[in-house]
């Protein structure tokens, strides 16, 4: 190894240690993996070949490949250690991704203004619904009557109204399941697990909370949003058919998901 290469070593080293010195880093099973990482770096450094003889502007850039790997390495360590610490996991585990409804627990988000469920304005019928969609939507047999229909403007949605003779309303939402959200929900409460009897997994949201729609285009990128105070809602997937539902308008979850079994 030649000085300059040696001198470039020696310099990485310290740049490294002093970085180490200055950050706070929470230990993770006995030594921080910032200090498994440096410990790595420095026990297998393998100098970066030149050629022989390297001009001036060949070690330079030498020693900056070497640099920008090791600052690198480093940096990822530190995240593996960020990602590991217990309120980082918890902020993650509070994201929830459900058939295209992402739900945020958040206990700090302000108390949205409750708001009736809207009815469905466009006052289509099932069938007609089921044409402009293009898939047939899902009816329950606990709810009486012939509802009332609506298609989002993306064509990805199939809303189902019942109105109650209060003026209430239950509403039924169905798409396609699928990764990227539509539905975005920030709630205070914490959404609670159930099962729906013949269907699979689903998500019980008990307290009035935001909720934002995205219209997608062809593209899969939003050009429209609603948001609006959600009551509470019941969320899950229909085994065997690739649907994604959600009842809202029904406050008791025993109810819903009553309901939300007849599904048919």
């Amino acid at each position: 190894m030649s000085e300059d290469q040696e001198a470039g070593r020696r310099r990485v080293e310290e740049e490294l240690r002093q970085l180490r010195s200055r950050m706070s880093v929470p230990d993770v099973d006995g030594p921080t993996m910032a200090e498994r990482v440096l410990a790595q770096l420095i026990a297998e450094h393998v100098p970066t070949p030149v050629p022989q003889p390297p001009s001036r502007r060949e070690r330079l850039r030498g020693w900056l490949r070497m640099h920008r790997a090791r600052i690198g390495a480093a940096l990822a360590g530190l995240l593996v250690v960020a990602v590991l610490t217990p309120p980082v996991r918890a902020a993650v585990a509070d994201w929830l991704n459900f058939g295209g409804v992402a739900v945020r627990h958040d206990p700090s988000a302000p108390v949205p203004t409750p708001s009736p469920v809207p009815g469905c304005g466009q006052g289509l019928t099932v069938d007609d619904a089921a044409r402009k969609a293009g898939f047939e939507p899902m009816l329950p047999t606990e709810l009486n009557g012939q509802p009332t229909a609506a298609v989002s403007g993306d064509r990805k949605v199939i809303s189902l109204c019942w109105r109650a003779a209060d003026g209430s309303v239950i509403r039924l939402d169905q798409m396609k399941a699928r990764i990227d959200p539509i539905f975005w929900k920030t709630t205070r409460a914490p959404y609670t697990h159930v099962t729906v009897p013949g269907a699979g997994e689903g998500q019980w949201i008990p307290e009035p909370h935001k909720l934002r729609i995205d219209l997608l285009g062809p593209d899969d990128k939003p050009y429209a949003t609603t948001v609006r105070t959600a009551g509470p809602t019941l969320l899950w997937e229909k085994t065997g058919n690739g649907l994604t539902l959600r009842l809202e308008g029904i406050d008791l979850q025993d109810r819903a998901v009553e309901v939300a079994a007849s599904v048919r």
